[in-house]
């Protein structure tokens, strides 16, 4: 049998701010620019997950998509939609807030919801012209 990816396509708004706290005010104003900015900024982020298995011989499906949306919604949307993430969303104490490292923490907050395995990619749009992709570990 083949293996079979299908793609859920999610939004979501949400404010961030971009710091490290291993850095000075004045390096994390160099690197971050407008997006260091202490009240922070938002998005209008979009995020498309991928998961993949074997099509199931009775049903014809490999996962219901309304499955897998109410999983997204559970185990992110409901955390971060129109929140501010540095100081809303728990999940991201003492972490940086960039696209790549908010993947990450989204993959490892859907995984445990779907079955084993089944979760292939993360694209996490931060605007039209910028995403990062995530595969897991």
């Amino acid at each position: 049998m083949s293996m079979i990816y299908i793609t859920r396509r999610v939004t979501f708004c949400a404010s961030h701010r971009l710091h490290s706290d291993a850095l000075s005010d004045e390096e994390n104003r160099r690197i971050f620019g407008k997006c260091n900015n202490p009240n922070g900024h938002g998005h209008n982020y979009a995020l498309k997950v991928t998961v993949r298995g074997e099509v199931n011989p009775e049903t014809g499906i490999v996962l219901n998509f309304f499955d897998l949306q109410d999983a997204i919604d559970a185990a992110i949307i409901d955390e971060v939609d129109h929140k501010h993430i540095n100081l809303d969303v728990p999940a991201f104490k003492g972490i940086n807030p960039t696209a790549e490292n908010m993947v990450v923490v989204f993959w490892n907050m859907l995984e445990p919801k779907l079955p084993p395995g089944m979760l292939y990619e993360m694209q996490l749009y931060e605007t039209d012209n910028d995403h990062v992709t995530y595969r897991g570990t």
